[in-house]
């Protein structure tokens, strides 16, 4: 047969048939719109920027606890440390110029030395002072921490003793939990309760949203 007729063995034609290729058409990018570049750079945007830290002070071991435990575990360079009292409204203006005459410098000394600890541990930490007053600590953290704008409420707790725990036992958790259950319940941003495990050290209990007395070595 001449070479018209000529067919090709088998394995050449498997050859043949592994070298087609089948291009798909090019697809044709399109720019992002303004919100979907919003919702991209959403994350690192906070990250630059810096966050808003909330942390309640006050006289209290745990108050100092809880800040020491944020600017070592929290608080990163860029973020801004906003310390905040709690103190009660005046009843009347004759009585409150009064009160606030005795309690404003202990207020600010407790307010500058919770800043000094910060500068001391995080020199290059922006630190904002903040006196509130209230009827509610609760409520007033809560609502305080919405318009500071914070990323992160943190608190100090206190060990609750053996006779609250059976109450709360007896009552079937109904019994409010007090101030700091309150914000870590409600408030808008991240809020961490934390609490030393014991006085000789052995790290936090940490309590949130979803975790109770979560235990971190530190």
């Amino acid at each position: 047969m001449g070479r018209t007729g000529t067919r090709l063995p088998s394995f050449c034609l498997n050859r043949v048939a592994t070298r087609i290729r089948v291009r798909s058409p090019p697809i044709e990018s399109k720019p992002l719109s303004a919100d979907e570049k919003l919702g991209a750079n959403g994350g690192n945007q906070e990250m630059e920027q810096g966050r808003r830290i909330m942390i309640v002070v006050d006289s209290s071991p745990e108050a100092k606890a809880a800040l020491l435990w944020a600017l070592s575990h929290s608080v990163q360079s860029n973020d801004t440390v906003v310390l905040v009292q709690i103190v009660k409204p005046s009843r009347n203006v004759m009585a409150g110029e009064r009160v606030q005459t005795e309690r404003q410098p202990k207020g600010c000394e407790l307010l500058h030395s919770m800043k000094s600890i910060c500068q001391a541990k995080k020199p290059e930490v922006q630190v904002e002072l903040r006196s509130v007053e209230g009827k509610e600590r609760g409520p007033t953290i809560v609502e305080e921490a919405g318009k500071q704008g914070a990323s992160l409420l943190v608190m100090g707790q206190r060990k609750r003793s053996t006779t609250w725990r059976l109450i709360m036992m007896w009552a079937g958790n109904k019994v409010g939990g007090g101030t700091v259950d309150y914000c870590v319940q409600n408030a808008a941003c991240m809020a961490l309760a934390v609490r030393r495990k014991s006085r000789r050290g052995g790290g936090y209990l940490i309590t949130t949203k979803r975790h109770k007395d979560f235990w971190l070595l530190a």
